[in-house]
């Protein structure tokens, strides 16, 4: 942030309080905030504390869109919001939401980021200067003349960011910009927020991942907690303030604290009590197999390329690999969604060409990665009973399985509530509630932590590992650290190719094959790696730190 003295604050906020209309309490109460031209302020907390809330109230969303009541003063340069017509309010405040599905409105990518300049008036020449230049900005060039529907989850989210960058807002909201981007994709974009606030812009940015934030120097942090701000100042205050558990620290901070802790750290546990990176069980007849897979939506753009492997019992596998590499291309192979151009794929021992995708279902169950695509019900409780009716299972265990799901994934209590009503985040858990209620053999999630804090996917994730239904796990994400913790396999795609398939230890050990592969090391895989030879395993920082202690 600038050292010359504040002039007239971008936003100024003054006792706000929202309640929506079908809540009995407050989703944030008592927020005062001051925010800066040139400033980036970092908004961290656990799920539900009432981040998007904030950002909701900011951008004019409510109580426009969301009903409720809404107390307290917003002004955005000297000027109330309250009463503002929500067309002026978005072209001083630029928002890119948690789910760029809700924000992609055009059919071609340089389309979809002149759409708001267009609505605006603007030139033809200087709409296309402004979308190149944002498309620059982000390193997506590549992309201008894409079909939007065609782009990988992260391509998607920083063309959100590129149409909101194009219309030059005074006031930037980034709500969670990260969740879909793999490590060099998130390291690129966030140098890209820290030179925009750098060139005098006011950013506000909500992310889980603040370890990662925490790279480029964020002026302030806002720590929410209960809908109230806890703590709002410099860097250094936020590890005295937060427990570990609910935010997510650099490694070796948390390691410092931990060694502090008198209550040993139980060991992490897979499927059928097996430690972590363990030698999977073995069988005559793998799970899943692939064949000299290929695949392709464009035949001059291969997205898969003769893909060998099988998925086995006892399996627990991270997918990890750049954004567009081709992922979920290969994981909706593995449960039938997709069919081989060339090769083939047995789920066991049976042609996914052969069968159905229903049938595939009784084994595979598939979390996607954006929550809209799979809920439509009217409540949680419909979601969750809609793939196990339609498997065949009796109404008791559907009650009795929907009942763990939802304990496992901390959403007890919301059985009546709309899932499309929730948090992005929440949805998310909707989603692997759903699956785990169907109790299929074998778990497929695309980016399960995507929207979580720390807390919250730890704990489904322990859960879920331990589950004796599953016979093997496989899940896509860019998190190395949740690849580290929970995985006993490591697969690395690159190019539509399988570049590594190993345990943890070895996997991630290669960092230059992990840059090559736009996979940034973590502060925890280096710790990892720097006392392996004492551990024998890699594990999370506070488990590293009863063994050290």
């Amino acid at each position: 942030m600038p050292d010359a003295a504040p002039t007239q604050p971008v936003l100024s906020i003054r006792e706000l309080r929202f309640r929506y209309r079908d809540r009995p309490h407050p989703a944030i109460e008592h927020i005062n905030l001051d925010v800066q031209a040139g400033e980036l302020l970092l908004v961290a907390g656990a799920s539900g504390c009432g981040k998007t809330t904030l950002i909701r109230c900011i951008n004019g969303l409510t109580p426009r869109s969301y009903k409720g009541e809404l107390e307290g003063e917003i002004e955005l340069l000297g000027q109330p919001t309250r009463g503002m017509p929500l067309a002026r309010i978005s072209q001083m405040v630029g928002t890119v939401l948690q789910d760029p599905e809700r924000q992609i409105l055009g059919s071609k990518v340089l389309n979809e980021v002149a759409f708001g300049m267009e609505n605006l008036g603007l030139s033809r020449t200087e709409v296309r200067q402004r979308a190149m230049q944002a498309l620059q900005e982000l390193n997506i060039m590549h992309l201008k003349d894409r079909q939007t529907f065609s782009l990988s989850g992260g391509e998607k989210q920083k063309l959100a960011l590129a149409g909101v960058l194009a219309l030059r807002p005074k006031l930037l909201l980034l709500d969670e910009p990260l969740a879909s981007l793999d490590p060099a994709s998130a390291q690129e974009t966030l140098a890209a927020v820290r030179r925009l606030a750098d060139q005098g812009l006011a950013v506000i940015m909500v992310e889980h991942r603040v370890e990662d934030v925490l790279y480029i120097r964020p002026d302030r942090i806002l720590y929410m907690q209960d809908g109230q701000a806890r703590y709002l100042g410099d860097v250094e205050g936020l590890s005295r303030v937060v427990d570990l558990k609910d935010v997510k620290l650099p490694a070796e901070l948390v390691l410092e604290r931990a060694k502090k802790m008198e209550a040993p750290v139980s060991l992490d546990i897979l499927p059928g009590g097996k430690l972590p990176h363990g030698e999977p069980p073995q069988s005559n007849l793998p799970l899943v197999r692939f064949e000299h897979v290929s695949f392709y939506y464009d035949p001059e753009a291969p997205v898969l390329k003769d893909v060998n492997l099988e998925i086995r019992r006892g399996d627990v596998i991270a997918v990890l690999g750049p954004n567009g590499a081709g992922k979920t291309t290969f994981v909706k192979h593995a449960i039938g969604l997709l069919k081989p151009r060339e090769g083939r794929v047995l789920v066991e021992g049976r042609d996914t060409r052969q069968i159905s995708v229903a049938q595939v279902a009784s084994t595979l169950g598939y979390v996607f990665q954006s929550p809209s695509h799979m809920l439509f019900a009217a409540t949680v409780a419909e979601e969750l009973a809609f793939g196990p009716m339609n498997l065949g299972h009796a109404k008791a265990e559907i009650e009795r399985d929907s009942r763990e799901a939802l304990r496992i994934v901390n959403l007890s209590g919301l059985e009546k509530d709309p899932p499309l009503a929730l948090s992005f985040g929440q949805q998310k858990r909707v989603s692997i509630a759903a699956v785990l209620a169907m109790r299929s053999r074998i778990l497929v999630m695309d980016e399960p932590t995507a929207g979580q804090d720390y807390r919250n996917y730890t704990e489904f994730m322990d859960a879920i590992v331990q589950l004796p239904n599953f016979e093997a796990i496989l899940f896509i994400t860019h998190d190395i650290d949740l690849a580290l913790v929970y995985a006993n396999r490591v697969l690395i795609v690159g190019d539509g190719r399988i570049a590594a398939d190993a345990p943890p230890q070895v996997a991630l050990s290669d960092f230059e094959r992990l840059l090559q592969a736009r996979l940034v090391p973590s502060s925890l895989l280096r710790l990892n790696v720097k006392y392996f030879p004492v551990s024998q395993r890699f594990q999370r920082a506070e488990s590293l730190a009863h063994i050290l202690h």
